[in-house]
């Protein structure tokens, strides 16, 4: 993503469901900074996972031996699929916005954002269409307790 000119990198962390489990956006995609988003992912998880699965980009070779070298390490090109697509989402709201005015900004939607957005996406793949009207009643009530919004009137 290109924020006032300058090419930033969005790091996306991903469990075996698709949910992000974090988000982090630097400017280098070098070992340093694979390393600092590793470190960063565990201490947030507080668990060290038991598979790490990447693209071929040899700066995760190099964080992977040096933060959690007993795990697992594969790269395929197939394999990371989970974590492309769990980006389109972010790529979307990317555009509805315009694009975003720093770096720090684009993190502080990101990290928010990744953690919403799954509540209002279900699978709708795997549901009937009742299913899914009734999922997302149920979660838009949720998510009005939640906010606080059920009960106020409506602000014309």
């Amino acid at each position: 993503m290109k924020i006032n000119g300058v090419r930033y990198y969005l790091w996306r962390a991903v469990d075996q469901d698709g949910t992000v489990l974090d988000i982090l956006v630097q400017s280098r995609r070098d070992a340093k900074a694979a390393k600092r988003f590793l470190t960063k992912l565990i201490r947030k998880q507080r668990r060290v996972p038991r598979v790490l699965v990447t693209d071929k980009l040899r700066s995760y070779g190099a964080a992977h031996r040096q933060v959690m070298p007993g795990v697992e390490h594969r790269t395929s090109k197939y394999l990371n699929n989970r974590a492309e697509n769990s980006h389109q989402p972010t790529r979307q709201r990317e555009r509805a916005m315009k694009g975003f005015c720093s770096a720090g900004g684009a993190q502080r939607f990101l990290s928010a954002f990744s953690g919403v957005s799954p509540h209002f996406r279900p699978r709708r793949h795997l549901m009937i269409a009742t299913g899914y009207r009734a999922e997302m009643t149920v979660r838009c009530a949720l998510w009005g307790q939640i906010t606080g919004a059920v009960g106020r009137p409506a602000e014309a």
